[in-house]
């Protein structure tokens, strides 16, 4: 087999590796969340205001949804999302009661790819106790350090509820592409008579 022959055949399994390679390419446009508040598995001692949700991408309003659900999975009232660059956040109509809430949302990919992921977290403040007595002047209620603490600002949500994308493995797919189309090159330059 000639020089050049040998040159052509390493040219196409080259241009043959790169596309498996390059198939990987449209999961590094998918979007995914990065913060988020409240945090997820959060225990809040007052309510939060809204749900605040930083993803890796600009979010177009048109294609953010944002649902929060009660342990009963009913919805909570939300007044409608809203986008501001690479941050989405809706605010509760009233203050959330105590208990476990589910936050949902679904984003659009700048490559159209939908991606969509849901965490929890719950509201633990003090309960309201019915009125008593007024207290004298020389009392004063005490502040439970439940009451002092306030809600945590914007914390980062583990990867596992990140995205639905294809993650780190469509490049080893894309390596293992390469290894493959190599060896079967090298079978065929062996099996061809001289």
């Amino acid at each position: 087999m000639t020089g050049l022959k040998v040159a052509r055949l390493a040219a196409a399994a080259l241009a043959a590796a790169t596309l498996a390679v390059l198939a990987g390419g449209p999961a590094w446009a998918h979007n995914s969340l990065v913060e988020a508040a409240p945090r997820q598995d959060a225990k809040l001692a007052k309510a939060p205001g809204e749900v605040r949700l930083r993803f890796l991408q600009k979010l177009d309003a048109r294609y953010l949804t944002i649902v929060v659900t009660d342990a009963e999975k009913r919805k909570v009232a939300l007044a409608a999302p809203e986008a501001d660059g690479k941050i989405g956040t809706a605010a509760f109509a009233e203050p959330l009661p105590n208990g476990t809430y589910t936050v949902a949302y679904r984003v659009v990919s700048v490559d159209g790819h939908p991606v969509q992921g849901a965490y929890s977290f719950t509201v633990d403040g003090p309960v309201a106790q019915a009125p008593s007595a007024a207290p004298t002047p020389a009392q004063s209620p005490a502040q439970s350090p439940a009451q002092s603490q306030a809600a945590p600002a914007v914390a980062v949500v583990p990867a596992a509820v990140q995205e639905e994308g294809l993650g780190w493995w469509s490049v080893a797919a894309g390596g293992a592409g390469v290894v493959l189309l190599g060896a079967i090159a090298v079978l065929t330059l062996r099996r061809r008579p001289q």
